[in-house]
């Protein structure tokens, strides 16, 4: 009877809980494989980044292009969640992890805006550990 209340309650949380976010996974994805292109597609209007302590606000498109040089000169190998989360305030995500590159190893800060069904990149900031 226990085993049966357990299947019924609480297996598919356990479930939905390893699922994860396919939109954040998307996101890692793409920094994991330094595709500009598929991470784009999650900018925001506005973009904060910060890059190395340089931190600017971009439009979309110019967030695009300095994501490309960062890129271009830190190829990257592979990322890895850290710690994700959502605010208290809100539904909105964050993710930290770490990017491995040509030219070392950086802490990556994400922070999206959920509206809806939209998931977009508010912030994103690399710091060269």
């Amino acid at each position: 009877m226990k085993t049966l209340l357990f299947l019924l309650f609480f297996a598919p949380g356990l479930l939905l809980a390893k699922q994860g976010n396919p939109t954040m996974d998307a996101i890692t994805t793409a920094l994991g494989n330094g595709n500009v292109e598929m991470l784009s597609k999650y900018f925001a209007d506005k973009v904060e980044i910060s890059i190395q302590d340089k931190e600017q606000t971009y439009t979309k498109a110019q967030a695009v292009e300095a994501v490309r040089n960062f890129f271009a000169g830190a190829k990257p190998q592979s990322f890895s969640e850290v710690h994700k989360g959502t605010s208290r305030e809100n539904s909105d995500q964050y993710c930290i992890g770490n990017l491995t590159a040509s030219n070392g190893v950086y802490r990556v800060y994400l922070y999206l805006k959920v509206n809806g069904n939209s998931i977009t990149i508010q912030e994103m900031r690399l710091d060269k550990q």
